[in-house]
């Protein structure tokens, strides 16, 4: 068994179970809002699509730590600290996006109103999963 493989598969393992959390709750929300959307006969939009999808970009974050871990020369339980805690910042950073676009997608679904105000929100707390990752790499 190579222990210092747990590292870097934490760091993309942890990120994207998160994203797929957070994909799959978003999406379930698209999916409501598009609901009401055809039941009121109005116009669904399309916009919940991208709702649905942010949470995915912490897959990416994860994945480039990966290689970052994989690369380092520091000790390996630091490498192993950095993919385990890196992984989980990232993982719920994606999964608590995914909560929040849901409730953007209902309320844009609702109101047809406010889609910028949304995403500023969602890239709110996106950021915290860019500040673990650069963090770590300027660590590492």
């Amino acid at each position: 068994m190579n222990i210092g493989m747990i590292g870097p598969t934490a760091a993309l393992g942890l990120a994207a179970v998160g994203s797929a959390l957070g994909t799959g709750v978003a999406s379930q929300a698209a999916i409501g809002g598009w609901k009401k959307c055809f039941a009121n006969n109005k116009p669904a939009p399309f916009m919940l699509v991208a709702f649905s999808g942010a949470p995915l970009t912490q897959t990416i974050y994860g994945f480039l730590l990966m290689l970052f871990i994989s690369g380092s020369d520091k000790d390996p339980l630091t490498l192993m600290s950095a993919g385990i805690f890196g992984g989980l910042a990232m993982g719920f950073s994606a999964f608590f996006q995914g909560k929040v676009a849901a409730r953007s997608a209902d309320a844009l679904a609702e109101t047809g109103k406010g889609t910028a105000n949304y995403f500023m929100v969602i890239g709110i707390v996106e950021t915290v999963a860019l500040f673990v990752m650069v963090f770590l790499l300027l660590m590492l």
